[in-house]
């Protein structure tokens, strides 16, 4: 099953939210991540979501995990994802891909009624994540760019120049937050950056700290 149809920007966001733990994946407003789906729990979890109605349907919510108690602390921001596809294995797995669509803040955790956690969000400072922002100024771009090609040399990683120069802003900034090999606390900053001019910057910092690590490996960033 396929939804191609954009989120409307005016429906209104549930208070309860399942939420997906997961270390390093990063969702971001009118992002896109595809996600395997395996475990028991979030079977069950991405089953009751499509089944759900009203602003909870097709709905889940991307949070790292921080820490290693059993469960995890979460952090307090994640970020909402409406799922845009799903597809079901004939081994028993789920794909899905799910579009993002604000992020929020934890304010509590329910008492577990499900397999699955679920948590009260509050989307209060996050409103212009349903809009599409402003572009970046071009002394950002461009020093995003020139960041962007001693980054990837010094990773051993290469890229289609054409399609980073036709990409737009955010769609530039969310591939790069997105793919690249950053830790889970700077994944978690590209998450809480507030605007995209601050995402950018952060991103750019990033790739200027990483730049003395490096890869033999070669692989192509798409």
């Amino acid at each position: 099953m396929s939804d191609d149809e954009t989120f409307d920007p005016q429906e209104p966001l549930p208070v309860a939210v399942p939420v997906f733990p997961l270390t390093g994946a990063l969702l971001l407003p009118r992002g896109l991540l595809p996600l395997n789906i395996f475990e028991p729990r979030y079977l069950a979890m991405v089953k009751d979501a499509m089944a759900a109605t009203g602003a909870a349907n097709r709905i889940i919510g991307m949070v790292q995990p921080r820490g290693t108690g059993k469960p995890p602390a979460l952090y307090e921001v994640g970020c909402l994802g409406r799922i845009t596809d799903y597809r079901e294995t004939e081994d028993g797995r789920i794909l899905i891909a799910l579009a993002g669509v604000s992020r929020f803040r934890i304010t509590a955790e329910l008492d577990r009624m499900t397999l699955y956690r679920q948590v009260i969000a509050d989307y209060h400072g996050f409103q212009d994540d349903r809009d599409e922002p402003p572009a970046l100024a071009s002394a950002a771009r461009a020093g995003l760019e020139d960041v962007l090609r001693t980054y990837l040399d010094a990773q051993g990683l290469s890229a289609d120049w054409e399609a980073v120069k036709s990409a737009d802003d955010e769609s530039l900034v969310t591939t790069l937050a997105s793919v690249c090999p950053f830790d889970p606390a700077e994944k978690q900053a590209l998450l809480e950056a507030e605007t995209l001019a601050s995402r950018a910057a952060t991103l750019t910092a990033l790739m200027t700290f990483a730049q003395g690590s490096g890869s033999n490996d070669r692989p192509t960033l798409q």
